[in-house]
């Protein structure tokens, strides 16, 4: 793993941010939230903030999918803290975008992830429309 960059730490960097309640059931053997909850967490964040976009509205037979998820532990999270999932645009292509996002627990920055989506029909990938782009685009990461 890379070691993140300073602006991927700050809260402020990212426009979009929900609270997700942590599980008991979430802890592996050491008393940490385990990389699959994690996974689940920012799973969490990730609808959420699609929902705020209104990625539930596209257009008929177009769809998103999921191309790739890294996710980089930083420190280690804990039950029964909340994590906070702030999220943002990290990048957006022809028919593609990343999704950046990060969980705190105490305002420290405990993982990061970048998802990648693509936005297709049935024939394939298809570009992402103008008016799609203005949405993505009025959410882009603030590198602070």
């Amino acid at each position: 793993m890379s070691k993140p960059e300073t602006w991927q730490l700050s809260k402020a960097s990212y426009p979009y941010s929900t609270i997700t309640q942590t599980r008991f059931g979430d802890m592996d053997l050491l008393g940490h939230i385990n990389n699959v909850a994690m996974a689940g967490l920012f799973e969490n964040g990730r609808v959420r903030f699609n929902h705020s976009l209104g990625m539930g509205n596209i257009n008929e037979g177009d769809r998103w999918l999921i191309a790739a998820i890294q996710i980089n532990y930083i420190r280690e999270a804990h039950f029964p803290e909340d994590a906070e999932i702030c999220s943002a645009i990290g990048r957006i292509g022809k028919s593609s975008w990343d999704i950046v996002s990060a969980a705190f627990q105490q305002d420290q920055c405990v993982a990061t992830c970048t998802t990648t989506l693509v936005l297709t029909s049935k024939q394939g990938a298809k570009p992402i429309s103008a008016d799609f782009r203005k949405i993505l685009e009025s959410h882009m990461v603030r590198r602070v």
